[in-house]
């Protein structure tokens, strides 16, 4: 990563288990940048991907890497699922995107803040910004209950962050 340029930064310790919340996302770039950031600060962690990137030649690669297929056509509580995973280990951490997209959307999923808030385990807010060339940790924040006071403090943590496209990125 040094060698094109970025820099990491950890302004929190990340717990053993936890939920990132990695934004903003608005590019595959993003991916890239995030599994080189995992790999080189030798990051256990998991991630969410849609069921499609799992199929041949891909899915072996995407699991090794930590990837959960996430098959969006089904009803299923995905949130009740991912929380008692946290039971189950004695590390595990989930990295969502709380965009849902790399479109622009200004209302973010809310999946990642309730799986945090049944699985009593606090929220880490990762970021790749652009425009600083840098990727990291940058706050803890633990759910209160109140999910849209939680929401706008996450939102306000990522309003100085610039997207690979900035304008997709909505807070």
């Amino acid at each position: 990563m040094r060698h094109c340029g970025w820099r990491t930064e950890e302004k929190v310790e990340l717990p053993e288990k936890c939920v990132v919340c990695v934004a903003p996302h608005t590019s595959n770039w993003d991916f890239i940048w995030g599994m080189l950031y995992k790999v080189s600060r030798k990051i256990e962690a998991n991630f969410f991907m849609k069921k499609e990137w799992f199929r041949f030649p891909l899915g072996g690669i995407m699991r090794r890497l930590g990837g959960v297929p996430v098959d969006r056509s089904k009803k299923t509580s995905l949130t009740d699922q991912i929380a008692e995973e946290f039971g189950r280990h004695r590390v595990f951490r989930i990295g969502v995107t709380p965009e849902g997209t790399r479109k622009g959307n200004a209302e973010w999923k809310r999946g990642f803040y309730f799986i945090a808030l049944k699985a009593k385990v606090p929220i880490v807010l990762a970021y790749i910004d652009y425009g600083r060339k840098a990727i990291g940790l940058g706050k803890t924040v633990v759910p209160s209950g109140d999910c849209d006071a939680d929401i706008t403090v996450i939102k306000e943590f990522y309003s100085g962050v610039t997207a690979k496209y900035p304008e997709k990125f909505k807070i």
